[in-house]
């Protein structure tokens, strides 16, 4: 089999499309970059949703903890200092316990004395409750990290938009949050490298791979199994999430530039970018 036609039948695999047994013996090169390639799309999948996603709650996070009234500012110190507290394999893993746990059937609510059931089962695939763990994660870290540049937003800005009259939605659409999301963008280039990296703990969580679609270090695992040879799967894994770090520093570069298009280009900041490597 050319590698074309091995691209053809597996490279879709991991979503269902092409050849559905995986290959088990005389296993090539090709099929290994293939279909690790493959797994990859899941893990673009997680990082993507749980991001964009995560950017918006992390926002209202962020104003929640910022404001002066309890009733808003506690629940929101509680989610963030948990999330970032316990570390994400043990999240994952009393995710899955509690979506295990809640009844087959689904759960029965009575509502105007009507019951209704609702269908639960779904949340124990990775494809839903992995995603609502690495959501929740890192909306919390995204969510400090707005929470210190909402802080440190200059209060000349903001005394010269009272001065112009702007009222406080006005003034937080256009000078609040465009100078926090200025000054947290570096941090939160870091944070959303850290979360792609951190989606290949959903092969070891406890949420399993429905039908053998399985994300790159699913795949890597499998050839590593069959071929009894771990230095080719893994660094080939490696070398497909360092390609993808490289298009995050140059999207999130972009956007960067773009914040900062009204300064100096010599005055303006730049990603330095520090991978965490234990969160």
């Amino acid at each position: 089999m050319s590698c074309v036609q091995t691209i053809q039948d597996y490279g879709l695999r991991a979503l269902g499309v092409g050849e559905r047994l995986l290959p088990r013996a005389d296993i090539t090169l090709c099929e290994q970059f293939t279909l690790i390639g493959s797994g990859l799309i899941w893990n673009v999948y997680f990082g993507a949703l749980a991001l964009l996603s995560g950017f918006f709650l992390a926002t209202g996070l962020a104003l929640a903890k910022n404001s002066r009234y309890r009733l808003l500012r506690k629940p929101a110190e509680w989610f963030i200092f948990i999330f970032r507290g316990s570390p994400l394999f043990i999240q994952f893993f009393l995710a899955y316990e509690t979506f295990v746990l809640l009844p087959r059937s689904g759960i029965e609510i009575n509502l105007f004395f009507t019951e209704i059931t609702a269908e639960t089962r779904w949340l124990t695939r990775a494809w839903a409750g992995a995603l609502i763990v690495l959501f929740l994660n890192t909306a919390a870290y995204s969510a400090e990290i707005f929470y210190g540049a909402l802080r440190s937003v200059p209060k000349g800005d903001v005394e010269a938009a009272e001065a112009y009259g702007m009222t406080g939605r006005v003034k937080f659409r256009r000078v609040v949050w465009p100078t926090m999301l200025r000054l947290a963008w570096p941090a939160y280039t870091n944070e959303a490298i850290f979360l792609f990296h951190a989606t290949t703990l959903v092969f070891f969580s406890g949420f399993p791979a429905w039908q053998q679609r399985g994300d790159a270090l699913y795949y890597a695992n499998y050839f590593a199994d069959k071929t009894f040879n771990p230095f080719i799967p893994y660094p080939i894994v490696a070398g497909y999430f360092i390609a993808l770090t490289l298009c995050i520093i140059l999207v999130f570069g972009a956007i960067n530039r773009r914040l900062n298009r009204h300064l100096d280009p010599a005055a303006r900041p730049r990603l330095r970018i520090r991978p965490q490597i234990i969160r």
